[in-house]
């Protein structure tokens, strides 16, 4: 059975597929990107997340454990200087694979592996809506009801005019008199009080005497003469 045998044998010893795996490491974390075959680079970034995630940590002992890796002091400490500012933002996902085409030669696939920077400036588009949408639908209908509704009120009201004209009409014609309150023990409003009295004597005294002054009509005439 084939226990703990995981990986790749790329038709090289084991020795001299540690070796290779180490330079090409080293590669990346000095000049960001290397271009080899799609298969070494699939079997690379394991190896190169197992180092930055080292790097992010950033102990003593995470140094030397990436010191066993990479023999370069210089890149270490690059890869430990600028590890939790370029990759603080993510966990996981540090190199990207992109195929470039076929090897002239024996045509074997070819393939650029990099170290990704995230762009932490992007922002996240804010989710749509439902309930939003669905309160806003029935504005239309509401607003289609009030205008339906509106004739009807403006009909009533046009109904109802004419009487609170009729109203004012008759509270305004001349022969409503108001009624006048006399204040006892007042001799002007006793005078007023008795002139009023007066008046519809004079007027009945007046009627005979216009009646026998009238002059005769010929109609009047020719009644006498029959």
């Amino acid at each position: 059975m084939r226990h703990r045998k995981a990986g790749l044998k790329l038709n090289r010893s084991s020795s001299h597929r540690s070796a290779m795996f180490r330079n090409m490491v080293t590669s990346l974390i000095k000049y960001d990107r290397i271009t080899t075959t799609d298969t070494k680079a699939k079997a690379l970034r394991g190896m190169a997340d197992r180092l930055i995630t080292l790097a992010k940590r950033g102990d003593l002992h995470a140094r030397r454990q990436a010191m066993s890796i990479v023999r370069e002091k210089d890149v270490v400490h690059k890869l430990f200087e600028t590890a939790n500012e370029r990759f603080g933002a993510i966990s996981g996902g540090y190199t990207r694979v992109v195929k470039a085409g076929f090897r002239p030669g024996d045509a074997a696939r070819m393939a650029i592996i990099e170290l990704v920077t995230p762009d932490t400036t992007a922002k996240k588009k804010p989710a749509k809506k439902k309930k939003a949408a669905k309160e806003k639908a029935p504005a239309p209908l509401a607003a289609a009801a009030t205008d339906a509704s509106a004739p009807e009120t403006t009909a009533a009201e046009e109904t109802a005019a004419p009487t609170s004209d009729a109203v004012d009409v008759s509270a305004d014609t001349p022969d409503a008199e108001p009624e006048v309150e006399a204040i006892a023990g007042d001799p002007a409003a006793e005078e007023a009080d008795a002139a009023v009295a007066a008046a519809p004597q004079e007027e009945a005294d007046a009627a005979p005497a216009a009646e026998e002054t009238a002059p005769a009509t010929p109609e009047d005439d020719t009644t006498e003469k029959k």
